[in-house]
């Protein structure tokens, strides 16, 4: 007898739920579908099958919230009349009675999470960082069976309730970069890396950091605006880069944000963090950067300093003992994770039968 499949729902912002979805469905034991809306993602190295529904966005402009004064207090966004939200639900709707899924993790959304269950399908919830104690998330953190983490304990919110925490599992960090490459002859650079979730750099800012410290070279990973503007010798601008486990192993420190991507390849890498949290829902990356500051693994910073700040900051981020963010990181977390939804999977199968 075919085993039941598992769906993974991916999110649209960034790109890493979409990484860490492909890296899962390699390693778990069962059939798995990718559920989401792809059209801005390359997919065609992915060997999963995939549901790919109508985008659920209303305007350019979107924040997760539809803004509605009506709108129930267990949901973020619901709007009402819109067509690709229906179309959107009812293609979810029809591949749940059809594929009969033994479990549904739902990385993230909680409207996916409270539909699923609605569906009487079984959920895995994917927890974020951040102060998600609002009533739309602690109800889909209620309904699910479990709730996945992809941080360590002791980067979660303070204010999280008790019983959230005790029904996470915690998987731990998420890099492909395993600790025996760790590289500490590093060439002095400061690499700063701007993800795809965020609004990326600005030139002007980068150029007069760059001109403040001009006995480091400043490498630049990701989206930088203000073309045409000058730029001194020790400033390098390389774009996207398919990997920047190079550039992070031979820096001698690292500045970003607090996205998951970023604070995983430096804690995995071992490296000293400048940590400048972007904007995001639920103060996500600025818990995160805070509860590193507080621990001495990284330097919050809240805003890009201005130039002459930057040599007594680097000189600070210098004093960091590398070894406290590298101790955040622990291998396996894919083969952890999928052996973990899988097992749930199981379970879930036996008692159904």
């Amino acid at each position: 007898m075919s085993r039941r499949p598992v769906g993974y729902y991916v999110h649209h912002q960034g790109a890493g739920h979409w990484q860490r979805a492909c890296l899962i469905a390699r390693a778990l034991d069962r059939p798995m579908t990718l559920i989401g809306t792809f059209s801005d993602l390359d997919t065609a190295t992915a060997a999963e099958s995939f549901l790919d529904l109508p985008d659920d966005r209303v305007g350019r402009e979107f924040d997760g919230r539809d803004g509605s004064a009506e709108r129930p207090h267990g949901l973020h966004y619901a709007p009402v009349g819109a067509d690709n939200v229906r179309a959107r639900m009812g293609r979810l709707a029809a591949w749940i009675a059809s594929a009969d899924p033994a479990l549904v993790v739902v990385d993230v959304s909680v409207e996916i999470a409270l539909f699923a269950r609605l569906m009487s399908a079984p959920t895995l919830v994917v927890r974020l960082a951040g102060t998600r104690t609002d009533t739309p998330h602690l109800e889909a953190f209620r309904s699910a069976e479990r709730l996945l983490a992809f941080f360590p304990p002791e980067l979660d919110s303070a204010e999280m309730p008790e019983w959230v925490r005790a029904k996470t599992f915690y998987a731990g960090l998420l890099s492909g970069e395993p600790a025996s490459n760790r590289v500490t002859n590093a060439d002095g650079s400061i690499l700063v890396i701007y993800g795809r979730g965020g609004t990326g750099g600005r030139r002007a800012d980068l150029a007069a950091a760059a001109t403040a410290v001009p006995d480091r070279h400043w490498h630049v990973l990701g989206p930088v605006d203000g073309a045409g503007l000058p730029m001194p010798a020790n400033l390098h601008l390389h774009g996207w880069v398919a990997d920047p486990a190079t550039y992070i192993a031979r820096a001698d420190l690292v500045v970003g944000g607090g996205g998951d991507g970023v604070v995983s390849a430096v804690s995995a890498a071992g490296k000293r963090f400048i940590c400048l949290p972007e904007p995001r829902a639920f103060d996500e990356q600025i818990e995160k950067a805070r509860a590193l500051a507080a621990m001495g693994a990284a330097l919050h910073c809240a805003f890009w300093p201005e130039p002459a700040a930057w040599p007594e900051i680097i000189a600070a981020a210098e004093r960091l003992d590398p070894r406290v963010i590298g101790g955040l990181w622990r291998p396996g977390v894919i083969d952890r994770t999928g052996a973990f939804i899988g097992d749930l999977a199981d379970r879930l199968d036996a008692r159904r039968r």
